[in-house]
């Protein structure tokens, strides 16, 4: 099996050259390649890669990712999560690849306090979450096989994190602010990383299992609980936390303005998925403690 992965030096994609490596010939890309075009704003490019290499499965880890400065660039993130998205949908048809892309909750309007089906209506807030829904559309259309996986929460022990940014202000500050009503799961990008190669095995053998899944961590927590459990665990680990746990306060969203708006309720319906592939996700805290353990040298 020939692999070709988009977007190998983000933090899902970092993770998926580890678990993606066993399954046959890997060829990694990011922008800078030299051999190949991995740059997303080159859609010609892009396509005579797939088209030169012809490979059996792509894996697109790339997009434009920063939420709050697509809505000031919103033709640059359109291109990236939703032009290129296409292109790479009708370069799978054509050589009758498989193609694995991800998306994410920012589809959704956040609201309600249940877990987001598959099949709910999207009504996107933010120009990140219409391209990204855009790139969703362009793929299913396109007519090729798919696996299209919406995550949120997304962290790596590899890059900067909530979990970092929390240690790194706690070190110093005798008091934080931190978002509770915002609810999501934390899923670490080597979770995703391993559920993509466990599914790429899996539809070699059924390719009726072509489609959309939510892909996140079990459990659901707060961005308030969230810092909760990452200092508790850091301070139990030795390290030397200046804010106290009751010193760490909740407050809305509307106390942090920004340019895009956040969708409230991130919770993911994780049910297809797992009766799918038979397979068991871990809890969020499960994830969050083993990232914690390797970025505090534990």
């Amino acid at each position: 099996m020939k692999i070709l992965l988009f977007g190998k030096g983000g933090q899902v994609g970092w993770e998926l050259q580890r678990s993606l490596a066993p399954l046959g010939e890997l060829i990694a890309l990011d922008s800078n390649n030299e051999d190949y075009c991995g740059d997303f704003t080159n859609l010609t490019g892009i396509a005579a890669t797939i088209r030169a290499i012809a490979p059996d499965v792509i894996v697109n880890a790339a997009a434009h990712t920063a939420v709050d400065k697509a809505e000031s660039e919103p033709e640059l993130a359109r291109t990236i999560n939703a032009l290129a998205s296409r292109v790479l949908a009708e370069e799978a048809k054509r050589c009758n690849a498989w193609l694995v892309h991800y998306s994410t909750d920012y589809v959704f309007d956040g609201s309600g306090n249940t877990p987001w089906l598959e099949t709910d209506t999207t009504a996107p807030l933010s120009v990140y979450g219409a391209t990204k829904r855009e790139g969703e559309l362009a793929i299913i259309d396109s007519g090729c096989q798919y696996l299209i996986f919406r995550t949120s929460w997304v962290y790596a022990a590899r890059g900067a994190n909530f979990a970092n940014t929390m240690l790194r202000l706690a070190g110093d500050r005798d008091s934080l602010t931190v978002i509770n009503d915002q609810i999501g799961a934390p899923t670490g990008a080597d979770l995703l990383a391993d559920v993509t190669a466990h599914t790429i095995r899996s539809v070699q053998q059924h390719p009726e299992l072509v489609g959309l899944y939510h892909l996140v961590a079990s459990g659901e927590t707060t961005w308030h609980e969230y810092a909760r459990f990452v200092l508790n665990f850091a301070r139990e680990a030795g390290v030397a936390i200046q804010v106290a746990d009751d010193a760490i306060a909740p407050v809305p969203t509307t106390a942090f303005p920004t340019p895009a708006q956040r969708p409230l309720n991130s919770r993911l319906n994780t049910h297809k998925l797992c009766a799918s592939f038979n397979l068991n996700l871990p809890h969020w805290q499960t994830g969050v403690a083993r990232m914690l353990t390797e970025i505090l040298g534990q």
